[in-house]
């Protein structure tokens, strides 16, 4: 009886879902980065460990830098200003306002 790669229990037939040539408890069958469960052949793999397409293994192992990796860096929001967390953006810059001219 083969065990589970994830908690090293012995996986019965009727329980067993089989990914990435192992035998697994389905509830163990999850992404490593955010704990989705998984389905069998619907999940991408890293070094034996499963992760969901997206968007852990996208974020974890797609392509980087600036406009790639969609998902991953679309909701990336940094509201610091000189590593100052407190801080906000400067206020944007008035038109100054005419002065009345005096009527004699």
């Amino acid at each position: 009886m083969p065990n589970c790669p994830k908690c090293t229990k012995p996986v019965y037939f009727a329980e067993r879902k089989s990914s990435l040539g192992k035998d697994w408890h389905s509830s163990c069958l999850r992404c490593e980065r955010c704990n989705k469960t998984l389905t069998p052949g619907g999940h991408a793999e890293h070094d034996g460990k499963p992760f969901c397409h997206k968007p852990c293994y996208a974020y974890l192992f797609g392509p980087t830098g600036y406009g790639r990796g969609g998902v991953a860096e679309s909701f990336v929001y940094d509201n610091t200003i000189n590593g100052d967390e407190t801080a906000t953006a400067p206020p944007l810059p008035t038109q100054p306002q005419p002065t009345p001219q005096a009527t004699n």
